[in-house]
């Protein structure tokens, strides 16, 4: 009874290692065979994105800052007391309008004093007249009386001498006239002054004076506030010499504020001022736009990011960058037995250096047949993300975007970022 006993027990455990070794020999055939299957599926290994329409640009960005295109800082041109400031900051003034008055007692008086002096030298020259026709009628009767040797001729070149001086004389006063009058207009001038007065619509952006500060001109021409035109704005952005080449006056460009961000303003590039600022080392140029300020919802010395589109496409086929590998001819065995055709439903634009701007390029496609195979297509537009398809391909069609990674959905449409693939360009 025993030995039976002992017999049963060292059969039980055999049984269990042959169960147990028919489990991983069928789990392992269950691996093998569905390896050999996902090998079977050319897509298993690869993201893929379909083709598919929308806007592409091709930009330069910069950051820069916005001024008013047209502001004056309006100083004072005469010295003194700031008495009276008649605005403030954000009045709107029109030109003429007063601003601020400076102490004018001074520049009062002199022209109190120059009036004075005027009318005293007026009075002096009816008495300069007065002896120049006394003088005048004497020679007369001098040159009279030597007619007839009535007179000495001693009489004669005395009245002559007398008739010269008196004339010398009025002259003389004459000019003094002239420079008093000539001063007079420049005390006046300068009382006016003491009124400082816009000199252009706009609106007071800023006061750097205080009331009741002495304002010295002999020193420097002191600035009492700014005022501007902020109807138009000037956005001056700084372009790294990497970039600069890429713009030209008249393209188009846009920028967005950091208050702002969904809000776009567009303009033209007007210029790029040939001399760089150089900040640690970059070398940076200025290049200066104007945009509309409706509702003056710009304000001076705002951030705007900014964008110079260099080249755009309106719903436009596009790619990601990443599913393009190599620039190269295309080859005439496309699927359609043919080169790449161009989409000749729009023209092709030539770049900024006047060449076209089509290039060839490769992408894996997805066949009808289940199969991936290089593609020849032709690009247009391309920035750092997406590029235009010109030619070669049509909307639904699948492309290889990337490598299938661990938790990737495979052959999905390219909704997420694919990896790039090796030997990708850089168009």
């Amino acid at each position: 009874m025993k030995h039976t006993v002992n017999i049963n027990q060292r059969i039980r455990p055999r049984r269990l290692l042959i169960v147990l070794g028919i489990i991983v020999l069928g789990s392992c055939g269950w691996l093998a065979a569905s390896t050999l299957r996902g090998n079977d599926d050319p897509t298993a290994n690869y993201q893929l994105t379909v083709v598919q329409r929308g806007d592409i640009e091709d930009v330069v960005t910069a950051t820069g800052t916005l001024q008013p295109r047209e502001y004056v800082d309006v100083g004072a041109q005469v010295s003194g007391q700031l008495q009276k400031i008649h605005v403030k900051v954000g009045s709107q003034v029109q030109e003429g309008d007063l601003l601020a008055e400076i102490d004018s007692t001074v520049y009062l008086s002199r022209v109190d004093a120059s009036r004075a002096q005027l009318r005293n030298q007026r009075a002096q020259l009816k008495e300069r007249e007065a002896q120049l026709a006394l003088a005048r009628i004497q020679f007369q009767r001098q040159t009279a009386l030597m007619a007839e040797n009535a007179t000495a001729e001693e009489s004669l070149q005395t009245a002559e001498a007398t008739l010269k001086s008196a004339e010398a004389s009025l002259e003389a006063l004459r000019a003094q006239i002239e420079q008093t009058e000539s001063s007079l207009r420049g005390d006046e001038a300068n009382l006016q002054y003491a009124r400082v007065l816009s000199p252009m619509t706009g609106t007071v952006v800023s006061i750097t004076a205080r009331q009741g500060q002495t304002l010295n001109t002999n020193q420097q021409a002191p600035i009492i506030l700014r005022i501007a035109d902020l109807s138009v704005m000037t956005v001056r952005t700084q372009v790294s010499e990497a970039d600069v080449g890429r713009l030209r006056p008249g393209m188009e460009a846009y920028f967005t504020t950091l208050g702002s961000q969904n809000k776009r303003w567009y303009g033209k590039l007007d210029q790029i001022e040939p001399t760089p600022t150089i900040t640690n080392n970059v070398v940076l140029y200025n290049a200066l736009f104007d945009v509309p300020n409706p509702g003056e919802r710009l304000m001076t010395d705002m951030t705007a990011q900014v964008f110079f589109i260099v080249a755009q496409a309106k719903n436009a086929l596009q790619i990601p960058m990443a599913s393009l590998q190599q620039n190269r001819p295309p080859k005439a065995d496309n699927r359609d037995g043919k080169q790449a055709s161009t989409d000749s439903s729009r023209p092709k634009p030539p770049s900024a250096e006047g060449a076209p701007r089509v290039r060839h390029g490769t992408v894996k496609l997805l066949e009808a047949n289940g199969k991936i195979t290089d593609h020849d297509i032709e690009i247009g537009v391309t920035n750092r993300i997406v590029a235009e398809v010109v030619g070669g391909l049509s909307e639904g069609d699948k492309v290889v975007s990337g490598l299938a990674s661990a938790g990737a959905p495979q052959g999905a449409g390219g909704s997420g970022v694919p990896r790039r693939m090796m030997g990708g360009p850089r168009l």
